[in-house]
């Protein structure tokens, strides 16, 4: 299982589930953040069209290419199912955000073999690591 500094430092292209068009959510800044700093983000939200200037999909399954990590901003109920299909689309780790903790998606993708990490911002840990996909 790699650490999360270790999933950041390896990924390029994120799906952030739950992605906001709202400014003042954390699921709208950290996502920025992160594509400000050179990551590719892919919103992934079934009720808008883009999100700061990035056209979304409505689901994991609707991705037409490969993500190194699914990050979820959802409740945790939810997130169970995200894994699940995290699992299905073959993404080598799953990322809940702050104040996110399921033991049964933790499960789900332990059973599975993925990178797991929970209940951590992904701005914070790229701050922490001064991790940057900018050369």
């Amino acid at each position: 299982m790699r650490s999360a500094q270790q999933i950041l430092a390896e990924a390029n292209v994120i799906a952030v589930v739950g992605a906001s068009r709202d400014p003042y959510k954390p699921s709208h800044s950290v996502p920025l953040q992160m594509l400000r700093h050179g990551w590719r983000i892919i919103p992934v939200n079934p009720f808008v069209d883009e999100v700061f200037g990035v056209k979304t999909v409505p689901t994991l399954a609707d991705l037409d290419e490969p993500v190194d990590l699914v990050d979820i901003f959802r409740p945790a109920h939810d997130a169970v199912e995200v894994v699940r299909q995290a699992v299905a689309i073959r993404a080598p780790a799953v990322w809940l955000q702050s104040g996110i903790v399921s033991a049964e998606a933790r499960r789900i993708a332990e059973e599975a073999g993925i990178d797991y990490v929970e209940d951590r911002c992904l701005a914070v840990e790229r701050a922490v690591g001064q991790l940057t996909k900018l050369h």
